[in-house]
């Protein structure tokens, strides 16, 4: 078990610090798993108080014994209630807080109405846009975990050229596979910060399934097993001459990598396999403007763009009427985080530290989806990528 080092722990707590004091905001509570697991190192239930100066507080629920041993952070103490925390900051000297930050974007209302009953004079105020900047910029440590995610999501790609033959279906093909990226340490669970958001290790499609639209706000779709869960692999078998897209998600140590590679059995049809040669032209243009300084909605414009004019307006990213407005987004702890390479962000530049997965797919109902996914990072050098799967179609 790798446990987060202190020093990083630490490192985050204080960006998260200065970007309170620009803010002014007193406090900064969390309490969503992701977050915790960025700012302490581990999920234990509870909360972490970080003020706008001094040393953060991890206020643990249960279990406290694990939590000590799995956070690097100073200070970890038990309670039971929110009801505590105002004596426990009062041991430590600090101050009542007046404007206090919490994680309005997936904090239940319940939770909300908790914690104002501590402090019913305090303004409450959203704090997920300062997590959101703060995770962003990865560390050296973080890229040395992506790399290692990359290096597992590798296997699990060169395992499905043994797997895939004709009429096995999409879903024995995906257990196979997530057979192989468990066994190499995948945790078991892909979070998304997106609301309802929900994802297994990844999705396996073949042949028109690959075009079947779901509620997630992704490209791709899948028809899945279940209403329960309408999305990903089918008991659909798989045949000759259509494509099979695998889209997949490694982990290490809670760090994300995202790709996707599209296989066949003999061939594809002309305008599949010219569709799947135009999407590495987009990851080329992609990878020609992702510099430090361009915004993430001009990198998207300008990909988009070109999709536009090799004629694909009813194809990029979704078929007509079921279109994303992304085409790259962060990872990290979460599958969707900052940046966004998506309509809209016209503000916001890439620079050093960013991770994000690029994503170009067409989706043909009725016929298939084909494209290309890899994640990359942006260094002090330049544009570096993490996935190390080749990206030629796949042809067996």
């Amino acid at each position: 078990m790798r446990l987060t080092p202190a020093i990083e722990l630490e490192y985050r707590c204080k960006q998260m610090q200065d970007q309170m004091q620009v803010t002014g905001l007193d406090a900064v509570i969390i309490v969503q798993n992701a977050d915790l697991y960025y700012f302490t190192g581990t999920v234990q239930n509870g909360c972490l108080y970080i003020p706008a100066t001094g040393q953060p507080l991890y206020l643990v629920r249960r279990d406290q014994a694990r939590a000590r041993m799995e956070s690097g952070l100073k200070e970890i103490v038990p309670f039971s209630t929110p009801k505590d925390i105002p004596a426990i900051l009062a041991t430590y000297g600090y101050p009542e807080p007046k404007r206090i930050g919490l994680e309005f974007d997936v904090l239940p209302i319940l939770f909300l109405e908790r914690y104002r009953k501590v402090w019913p004079a305090a303004a409450f105020e959203d704090a997920t846009p300062l997590v959101r900047q703060v995770r962003m910029i990865k560390s050296h440590y973080e890229i040395h975990l992506l790399r290692d995610a990359a290096d597992q999501l590798h296997k699990v790609f060169v395992e499905a050229k043994e797997q895939i033959k004709e009429g096995i279906t999409d879903n024995e093909l995906a257990c196979q596979l997530e057979y192989t990226v468990r066994k190499n340490g995948h945790t078991g669970i892909t979070r998304m910060r997106v609301f309802n958001g929900e994802m297994g290790y990844g999705h396996v499609f073949s042949g028109a399934d690959s075009a079947v639209p779901a509620y997630t706000d992704t490209p791709l779709g899948g028809l899945g097993v279940s209403p329960y869960f309408g999305q990903g692999a089918s008991h659909k078998p798989i045949a000759a001459n259509e494509p099979i897209v695998i889209d997949f998600v490694g982990s290490v140590d809670g760090y994300i990598v995202d790709q996707t590679r599209v296989f066949c059995i003999g061939g594809m049809s002309d305008k599949l396999r010219k569709g799947y040669d135009d999407m590495l032209k987009v990851q080329d243009l992609m990878k020609e403007l992702a510099t430090e300084g361009i915004s993430w909605g001009e990198l998207y414009s300008r990909c988009h763009t070109l999709a536009m004019e090799m004629g694909y307006a009813d194809s990029f990213m979704g078929a007509k009427g079921s279109q994303v407005s992304f085409i790259g987004h962060g990872v990290g702890v979460e599958l969707d985080e900052y940046p966004f390479i998506a309509r809209g962000f016209k503000d916001q530049v890439l620079k050093p530290g960013m991770v994000w997965a690029f994503e170009p797919k067409l989706i043909f109902p009725g016929e298939g989806a084909v494209g290309v996914e890899n994640t990359f990072y942006l260094s002090d050098d330049g544009l570096k990528q993490l996935t190390r799967t080749g990206d030629e179609l796949v042809i067996l």
